[in-house]
C-alpha cells in the first residue's frame, strides 16, 4: 500500500473520528468514534518510524526519527491549550459555545490538524524501499538523492538486494525454526510495555487530579500540568541533540536510572505523607511544606528523564532496530503492545490510587529498575548502522 497512502488513510480516519466524537449523542456511538480514532492512531505510531528508519541517512536517524516524540509531545502541549482557551471562551467545557457545546469543540479541532496530517502527508516523497520493491528504481535514486549527498548508488543496490532475498512479510517471519517468536521481536514488545509501565501517561492523564488530591488548588495544579508539558518539549529537544552522539543505549540506560531516582522519591514521599478523610469519605494523602515542593521537583525529573530517554528513543530504536524483512510486521506487534500496556496503565492507577499513591509509584519504581536491567542485558545499540545491515 506504501507509507504515504497509509499516512492518508490516518488522515481519513483522524478528521471521521473527530467530527463524529463531537457530534455524539451516547456513550456508544462515542466509543465507535473514538475506536475509529485509535485504529489511526495506531496506523500512525507504525508508519511513523518505519518510514523516517528508511528514508533517513546513518548517520542523522536517531535526530530525525526523535521528531516523532517530539510531536507527540507537542501535539498534547497545544492539545492541552485548545482545550483550556475554549473551556475558558465558553465558561466550562459543558457551557454553550457557538452554537453547540464546548466539549463538542474540543473534537471538532481535531479536524485541522487531522486534515493538514494528510495535506502535508502528499508533499514528502515514498520510501525508497517501498519503491525498489515495487521496481521504481529510478524513484527511489532521485528519493534518496534529496538525502544523501554520496553512496546513492550502492546504498540501492544493496536495498535491491534486500528486496530479492525476502518474501512478503507474514507474522511467521517473526518466528525461528523452531517455532518461538524471534528475540528481537521480544525486545521491542518489552521496550514498548516499559516504556508505559513506568507511568508516564499517568502524568499527563491524571495531572491535574493528581495534585489536587494532595492538596494544591485546582489552578495550581493546571499550572502544574503546563509546566510539566513544557518540561517534556524542551528535555525532548536535548534528545534530538544527544541520540546520535551518545547511542540510543546509553540514553536509556541514564533515563532509567534517573526515573528509578526520582519515581522512588515520590513513591517514599506519598507513602509517609500524612492523611486525612476526603469529602467523598476515601482517605487522602496531605503532603507538607517540605514534601510538596520535593514531589513536585521529582515528578518534573522524572518528566526530564524519560523525555530525554525512552519517550524518544523507543520509537528511533522501533523504527531501526528490525531488519528489513520483518520491519513492518514487527513494529506493528511492538506498537500494538505499546497501546494495550497504555491502556493498562491508565485504567489501573485510579484503582492503584485507592489503595494509596505511594503503592502505585512504588509499582513504577520496580518498573523503571527492572527497565534499566533489560536495557544492559538485552537492548541492542544501533546507532550508525545502515537498516540493510540489521540482523
Amino acid at each position: 500500500m506504501g507509507r504515504i497512502r497509509v499516512m492518508v488513510l490516518a488522515s481519513v480516519l483522524f478528521t471521521v473520528s473527530a467530527v463524529g466524537s463531537g457530534l455524539a449523542f451516547g456513550a456508544w456511538d462515542m466509543i465507535l468514534w473514538r475506536v475509529v480514532g485509535g485504529v489511526g492512531v495506531g496506523a500512525a505510531s507504525v508508519i511513523a518510524p518505519a518510514y523516517i528508519a528508511e528514508i533517513s541517512p546513518a548517520s542523522i536517524r536517531g535526530r530525525l526519527g526523535s521528531l516523532q516524540q517530539m510531536a507527540i509531545v507537542t501535539g498534547i502541549f497545544v492539545a492541552l491549550l485548545s482545550d483550556y482557551f475554549l473551556a475558558t471562551v465558553a465558561g466550562g467545557s459543558g457551557d454553550a459555545l457557538w452554537g453547540s457545546t464546548a466539549w463538542r469543540w474540543m473534537f471538532w479541532a481535531e479536524v485541522i490538524p487531522a486534515v493538514a496530517y494528510g495535506v502535508l502527508a502528499l508533499t514528502i516523497p515514498e520510501s525508497p524501499r517501498y519503491l525498489v520493491t515495487l521496481g521504481r528504481v529510478d524513484e527511489a535514486h532521485q528519493v534518496l538523492g534529496r538525502v544523501m549527498l554520496s553512496g546513492i548508488p550502492e546504498r540501492v543496490a544493496e536495498i535491491q538486494r534486500t528486496v530479492r532475498r525476502e518474501a512478503r512479510a507474514s507474522l511467521n517471519d517473526l518466528r525461528d525454526s523452531a517455532g518461538k517468536v524471534l528475540p528481537i521481536v521480544w525486545i521491542g514488545i518489552g521496550l514498548s510495555v516499559f516504556q508505559q509501565f513506568v507511568g508516564i501517561n499517568v502524568i499527563f492523564y491524571y495531572s491535574s487530579t493528581l495534585w489536587q488530591a494532595v492538596g494544591f488548588t485546582e489552578e495550581d495544579a493546571l499550572t502544574q500540568t503546563v509546566i510539566t508539558s513544557v518540561t517534556n518539549i524542551v528535555v525532548t529537544i536535548v534528545a534530538i541533540a544527544l541520540i546520535d552522539k551518545i547511542g540510543r543505549r546509553r540514553l536509556l540506560i541514564i533515563g532509567s536510572a534517573g526515573m528509578f531516582l526520582s519515581l522512588g522519591t515520590m513513591a517514599w514521599i506519598f507513602a509517609t505523607a500524612d492523611r486525612v478523610v476526603g469529602e467523598s469519605g476515601s482517605v487522602e494523602p496531605v503532603l507538607s511544606a517540605t514534601q510538596g515542593p520535593v514531589a513536585l521537583v521529582a515528578a518534573n525529573l522524572f518528566v526530564v528523564f524519560f523525555g530525554m530517554s525512552w519517550g524518544p528513543g523507543v520509537w528511533v530504536l522501533l523504527g531501526e532496530m528490525f531488519n528489513n524483512a520483518i520491519r513492518a510486521t514487527a513494529l506493528g506487534i511492538a506498537a500494538a503492545a505499546q497501546w494495550l500496556a497504555n491502556f493498562a496503565i491508565s485504567t489501573s492507577f485510579p484503582v492503584m490510587a485507592e489503595v494509596g499513591l505511594g503503592f502505585a509509584y512504588g509499582f513504577y519504581t520496580v518498573c523503571a529498575l527492572l527497565s534499566l536491567f533489560f536495557v544492559l542485558r538485552w537492548v541492542p545499540e544501533t546507532s550508525g548502522r545502515e537498516l540493510e545491515d540489521m540482523d
